[in-house]
Parts: C-alpha cells; sequence; structure tokens
C-alpha cells in the first residue's frame, strides 16, 4: 500500500506511514474505514433525538441512556444545567439524515386452484 501522503510504500495493515507520520484512511481490506459520527436518531427519539443518538455511538440501549439523563436531572445540584446541556445538545449535534423507506414489493393476489 502507498502513503496517502507522501506516496512512498508501507505495508498494508498500517495505520500510520513510517515515514511522514500521516494516518491512513485505508483498512487491510482495501475499503475505506467506516467513520462513527455523532448525530441525534431520526427513528429513536423521544423529544429531539440526543438521548437516542448518543445510544447510537456508544452502542447501548437509549433506556440506559435516558434512565441516566433522568437521574441526573433529578440530583438537585446539576437540574439547570442537565437542561442546558441537552439543549446545547440539541443544537450542535447534527440531525441523522432520514432512512430511506421502502415499500414492500408489490404481491400477485392469492390464487387457489380447487381440484
Amino acid at each position: 500500500m502507498n502513503c496517502g501522503h507522501c506516496q512512498r510504500d508501507i505495508a498494508d495493515y498500517s495505520n500510520f506511514c513510517y515515514f511522514c507520520g500521516a494516518r491512513q484512511h485505508v483498512s487491510a481490506s482495501g475499503e475505506p474505514r467506516a467513520t462513527k459520527r455523532l448525530m441525534r436518531s431520526t427513528t429513536d427519539c423521544k423529544i429531539a433525538g440526543v438521548c437516542g443518538g448518543i445510544a447510537e455511538y456508544l452502542e447501548v440501549d437509549s433506556t440506559l441512556v435516558r434512565l441516566i439523563w433522568v437521574l441526573a436531572v433529578l440530583m438537585p445540584v446539576p437540574v439547570v444545567p442537565a437542561f442546558i446541556g441537552y439543549f446545547v445538545a440539541w443544537l450542535v449535534i447534527p440531525p441523522a439524515p432520514p432512512l430511506a423507506v421502502v415499500a414492500p414489493p408489490a404481491t400477485a393476489p392469492n390464487s387457489t386452484q380447487t381440484a
């Protein structure tokens, strides 16, 4: 594999170039690595999708994230910071692109044959 920055030959499994130190954005299989981004969920949302997006990013259940947020709100001191944090996250975290809804294929009516 060649380094995308200095164009020198490096091992296929390298994450960084030996010569220039540039990060390699191609995995060992030759396919680009999937990057994980924090985005508000469009499918798992109750208010704005912040907790659902954080849960998808951390790969945990969204109920657990919502429960932690509710516990943070119920504590006597962080009530205002918890609401402000949620509102700021709502403004800062971009929404995930909506999933394309694919209609099921049209099926022919069931034909029953009698003998």
